[in-house]
């Protein structure tokens, strides 16, 4: 299993095919799941897994209208061929993210100039739901988000991708986490963190 991204991942990869290790049996984590991990290697990378939880590769109706409305105006600030790449989908969905928290915050708030803590609550609020995510374009790019003051990722699954050697195909339906397990570890991690850092607890329900 690989964590990392880009030559380390790529190494890896040569690595493998120099050994004999099949890249079928090879899986890497969302931060090793990029065009650059495997692209340098080359046909070596061919059948080589990752996770993905947000944007996998390819092109829908939000890349054609960032393509007919920035790129085809001037506009684009990256390589227009690497609109629909992965690390793409992923700024892409990031900057929407963001976008709608913003949204989120002005219904609650008023449009008008935010202060943190506000933009803060926008995206400790986002109810992203299939709906929405067909509306903004971004269907097939991502599942839906509900996050809260208590749960910031607000999503807990993700799903595996593989390299044909000329593109990412998603090959899994969605792996969901076992919470049972992980909200434990997270809680105790926090706790720890929160004594040695001698934080105060946020109250979410205060913050509602």
């Amino acid at each position: 299993f690989l964590w990392g991204w880009g030559v380390m991942n790529s190494t890896a990869i040569k690595e493998a095919v120099a050994t004999g290790y099949p890249r079928d049996k090879m899986y890497g984590v969302w931060w090793s799941g990029a065009e650059p991990d495997v692209t340098p290697a080359g046909d070596g990378a061919k059948n080589y897994n990752a996770l993905v939880f947000l944007a996998p590769a390819g092109k829908g109706k939000v890349h054609a209208d960032m393509l007919k409305y920035v790129y085809d105006k001037g506009q684009g600030a990256g390589k227009k061929e690497e609109v629909g790449e992965v690390l793409y989908n992923r700024g892409l969905s990031a900057a929407m993210l963001t976008v709608e928290a913003v949204r989120r915050a002005h219904i609650k708030y008023g449009k008008k100039p935010l202060k943190g803590e506000e933009v803060r609550w926008g995206l400790e609020n986002l109810a992203i739901d299939a709906a929405a995510i067909k509306k903004l374009g971004f269907e097939g790019y991502m599942t839906p988000v509900s996050t809260s003051c208590a749960d910031h990722e607000g999503a807990h699954s993700a799903k595996i991708q593989s390299w044909d050697g000329k593109k990412w195909n998603v090959t899994t339906g969605e792996y969901a986490s076992d919470m049972q397990i992980i909200k434990p570890l997270i809680k105790a991690s926090a706790e720890k963190y929160a004594a040695e850092k001698k934080l105060t607890r946020r109250d979410c329900a205060k913050e509602q």
